[in-house]
């Protein structure tokens, strides 16, 4: 690829994580496509971005433009993409972050399905692979495609952000991520966007996700529960009543938050959020297999997960 492709900008939002964003950036950097606009929106990291841009090793002499915005006070993740967003001037944005990576053809591979398509679709994202202790745990593809405003009501999903790549005219369509989210603000983003434009994907896990654990996820599903599960039903809530599904999509919006209650060991909010959403209309195995690890509590979740994880050693599933 050459520089008569249309610019992509990449914004890459960071806070206090120089080593992941020395392996975001030289994901970055390795990408076979060109040009590359990358936009670094520092957050008021202790150790600036620009130190650790500057170093030789990062290699950001590869890329076709760099820019680097630094925050006079620390605002937040949210906050930080969005100042990326306003500053980035590419055809197409694409979103990282600085716990990330990405394969080298990721970036070419989008833009070339938004080459085979018409300008209806302006959404274009990646599978995940997800990482674990420096292993592949698990690889996530396919999702909505389309128009998919309805099947994101009825919980279903695309990729992790920084699977994602838009059109910026879209962007100026449905306006800017809802910086009101402390959580699912890709989420909440996503279903505006469906409503301006379709979706497609690469069926292959080009990103990489390393998998967190401790105090910041469980801190994670509290925020979820709290403050961005009601903010999302009181959102979309009549969108979803003008569709015809409002029950199945606070039930299916339960599901999902209940399974992330288990993953996380709030088994009490795990069994009342997934028995309520069985009764809300979202019966599915996946949800009744889930409610029936939660009433076994600690010890059968711990099980269920060694269990899953025998499997996966067996083979990676897609």
């Amino acid at each position: 690829m050459s520089d008569s492709n249309p610019l992509v900008s990449v914004v890459l939002p960071t806070y206090n994580r120089p080593d992941g964003l020395r392996q975001a950036v030289a994901s970055v950097a390795a990408q076979t496509y060109s040009p590359i606009e990358l936009v670094v929106v520092d957050d008021h990291s202790e150790i600036p971005a620009r130190e650790v841009l500057d170093e030789p090793t990062v290699g950001v002499d590869a890329i076709h433009r760099v820019r680097i915005i630094r925050h006079p006070t620390n605002r937040g993740g949210n906050a930080a993409r969005n100042t990326g967003i306003r500053a980035a001037t590419g055809r197409f944005i694409a979103f990282h972050d600085d716990d990330d990576e990405w394969y080298p053809e990721k970036l070419a591979r989008q833009v070339d399905v938004f080459d085979g398509v018409s300008e209806s679709v302006g959404l274009v994202y990646t599978g995940t692979e997800y990482r674990e202790a420096g292993k592949t745990v698990q690889k996530q593809t396919g999702g909505v495609r389309g128009d998919a405003t309805r099947a994101l009501l009825l919980g279903g999903s695309l990729s992790e952000f920084s699977g994602v790549m838009v059109r910026r005219s879209v962007v100026d369509d449905a306006g800017l991520p809802d910086e009101r989210f402390p959580s699912w603000q890709d989420r909440e983003w996503f279903v505006r966007l469906s409503q301006h434009c379709r979706f497609a994907s690469v069926d292959e896990a080009l990103t990489i996700r390393y998998v967190e654990g401790g105090d910041r996820v469980t801190k994670r599903f509290e925020t979820k529960r709290d403050e961005s599960f009601p903010l999302f039903v009181e959102q979309f809530r009549p969108l979803a009543r003008q569709l015809g599904i409002e029950r199945q999509f606070v039930a299916a919006h339960r599901a999902k938050l209940g399974k992330e209650a288990l993953r996380t060991g709030y088994y009490g909010d795990a069994r009342r959020l997934l028995a309520l959403a069985l009764l809300g209309g979202h019966v599915d195995s996946d949800t009744l297999v889930h409610l029936s690890v939660a009433l076994g509590g600690r010890v059968t979740y711990q099980s269920a997960k060694r269990l899953a994880r025998a499997v996966r050693s067996r083979g990676v599933p897609t």
